[in-house]
């Protein structure tokens, strides 16, 4: 497959793919010409690295996980110990971005929204 059929079925864009490459997270085979050829496990590890980014695994860990999986005597505490510190980070995010909803709807509901140039939003920034 070219870079074009396998970011087709792989669904990344060639960029991407280029960039896995850069990075070593992939390593197709190379034709006389120069063109990347990709197999079918080069596609395999192109959806897992795809999949694994939508859950938003950094590049780092996403290294770390095909380690993993291609490490046929892992345990399954170590993948599960990089999936729970992951979903550890979230949380933290979510609360986060709890926390400055709560506190912009707080600036916004304290803000008459008049023609008046009083305003706590901007006051608040400003601080």
């Amino acid at each position: 497959m070219n870079i074009s059929e396998v970011g087709k079925r792989a669904g990344l864009p060639p960029k991407t793919i280029r960039f896995y490459e850069d990075i070593g997270l992939i390593k197709p085979k190379r034709e006389a010409n120069g063109y990347r050829v990709f197999s079918q496990t080069d596609l395999h590890r192109l959806a897992f690295l795809r999949r694994a980014r939508a859950l938003g695994f950094s590049v780092a860990e996403c290294r770390q996980l095909l380690e993993l999986y291609q490490n046929e005597t892992r345990a399954s505490a170590d993948v599960k110990a990089l999936a729970q510190g992951h979903l550890a980070r979230i949380d933290a995010q979510l609360d986060e971005l709890a926390q400055m909803r709560r506190t912009l709807a707080d600036l916004i509901q304290s803000c008459a929204g008049d023609n008046r140039p009083d305003c706590p939003i901007l006051r608040d920034l400003s601080r």
